[in-house]
């Protein structure tokens, strides 16, 4: 059974996994202790971090150097395990997603988008077709597609987020303004760009 973290622990897995490979290979233990101190975090919040996905370490020596790397590699989907997902609306935000690197350290494989206008349709991005969206519930059924990414405009995001539900996908992420009625074992992330900048400038004016 997958266990639940936070968001801010989620987001320091992979820099834990980078940390512990870089350690020599005959050291077969490694404490919380002294991956934090190489990262310069608190001890308290990497052992807490480290426990809540791979339990408590042995006494005094810590935890078993490789089997903490599978453990933490486990829970992020691992390389061969990653979580498919795909983008529809090949705007400039769509695009942008297509190109960024970083969601594979966090388990999940961008694999296509898609968009009905027929001068992106056929092109690559990021080294990833756009296809019609025509296409799309053939695609997702046969690459087993979990996780939808929305960036289309708001009026349409509905009709998106139908389209996904019916052909198997499990999340969503929605870049519109507008909220999706789903049913209840449908995740939904809400992103509202918008809202982040203005929770920013909020901050350094007040």
């Amino acid at each position: 059974m997958k266990k639940t973290v936070s968001r801010a622990t989620l987001g320091r897995v992979p820099v834990y996994l980078k940390c512990l490979k870089s350690l020599p290979e005959d050291e077969k233990y490694v404490s919380a202790t002294k991956i934090a101190t190489k990262l310069k975090l608190g001890d308290v919040l990497v052992r807490k971090d480290l426990q809540a996905i791979s339990g408590e370490g042995k006494p005094k020596v810590g935890y078993e150097k490789n089997e903490l790397i599978e453990k933490l590699a486990e829970y992020l989907e691992n390389v061969d395990k990653r979580n498919r997902a795909v983008i529809v609306g090949a705007g400039k935000l769509g695009c942008a997603l297509l190109c960024y690197g970083g969601f594979k350290d966090f388990g999940v494989d961008i694999v296509a988008a898609f968009d009905n206008d027929e001068k992106k349709v056929g092109t690559v991005v990021g080294g990833k077709n756009i296809y019609s969206i025509d296409e799309f519930e053939k695609f997702c059924t046969e690459n087993e597609i979990n996780i939808g990414i929305i960036t289309v405009p708001s009026a349409f995001a509905q009709s998106v987020c139908d389209k996904m539900v019916s052909c198997g996908v499990k999340a969503i992420w929605n870049f519109g303004s507008a909220s999706l009625n789903v049913p209840e074992n449908i995740i939904v992330q809400q992103e509202n760009l918008a809202l982040s900048l203005a929770y920013l400038n909020v901050l350094i004016t007040n």
